[in-house]
């Protein structure tokens, strides 16, 4: 019997502290007006970076890529960050394959007929 009032207690205090502090309509995620809805304003929406934003050179190299960290968020690493290096190589790749295809296309026109592969 002595246990159970011990630990009535202790959910007691609990329940006292969270009310008197305020935590528990962040930890519920209620918003002042109580509706699910509400906003958060517990630090979950908008993860803060630990590290500078990630940022490719215009004409990323192999080591450049080695060098890429990415801060990490609540559940890994921050999406938003490796998102944007991953759309940075696209495009590069994109322009770098586009360079390639007309220089090729320059050569095989550069070429005299008899050199012209069939």
């Amino acid at each position: 019997m002595s246990l159970f009032l011990v630990f009535l207690a202790i959910v007691l205090i609990g329940v006292a502290v969270l009310l008197g502090t305020g935590l528990a309509p962040k930890i519920f995620r209620r918003g002042r007006d109580g509706g699910a809805g509400a906003s958060f304003e517990d630090g979950f929406d908008e993860p803060v970076a630990s590290l500078p934003p990630v940022l490719l050179p215009e004409d990323a190299a192999p080591a450049d890529i080695d060098d890429v960290r990415f801060a990490v968020g609540l559940r890994g690493y921050r999406m938003d960050q490796v998102d944007q290096v991953l759309d940075d190589l696209r495009d590069q790749i994109t322009a770098r394959d586009q360079k390639i295809e007309a220089l090729g296309e320059e050569l095989e026109r550069l070429r005299p007929p008899t050199e012209q592969r069939p």
